[in-house]
């Protein structure tokens, strides 16, 4: 059986702060990663993604998703869960969790990003794959369009 697991892992060229703003600030969470997000930079706090039809996500359809920070320590890690039934509480019997672990290096930040917990939100062998592969490719695009961001940055085009 396939891990029951989507991790990524990438090299920035930031510091350790830098990256942590650019995961946890609602204003640059909606540059990489959803249209547009409440979240706060607190454990147990609920919060929204959410993305438009035709934005960031691809889809034709909307979405908004809810999300409960798990844990959140600045600069070094961040997580939340997602993926819950709606009217219930996420846990780890049913949703998958989601981790920004942040190492500095000598050139910048090391940021691993897991995704647990796939068989709690995905019950059977054909959801739970298709759930690895649209996971792995949005986690893939959506990292590469976070470097292009902090690049975009760096050279003062955006803020």
């Amino acid at each position: 059986m396939p891990a029951e697991s989507v991790e990524r892992e990438i090299l920035i060229e930031a510091p350790a702060e830098v990256v942590w703003d650019v995961i946890t600030e609602p204003e640059q969470i909606s540059r990489w990663f959803s249209d547009e997000a409440a979240v706060e930079q607190r454990a147990g706090a609920d919060g929204t993604l959410t993305w438009r039809p035709g934005g960031r996500g691809g889809s034709r359809a909307g979405m908004v998703v809810p999300i409960r920070v798990v844990e959140a320590e600045p600069p070094r890690r961040f997580s939340f869960r997602w993926g819950h039934p709606e009217g219930t509480g996420p846990d780890e019997h049913n949703s998958a969790l989601v981790e920004f672990i942040l190492t500095p290096e000598a050139h910048g930040t090391r940021l691993r990003v897991l995704e647990s917990g796939i068989e709690a939100v995905a019950h059977d062998e054909d959801g739970r794959a298709r759930y690895r592969e649209d996971h792995e490719q949005g986690w893939e695009r959506h990292l590469g369009e976070m470097l292009a961001y902090l690049a975009s940055r760096t050279r003062g085009e955006t803020r």
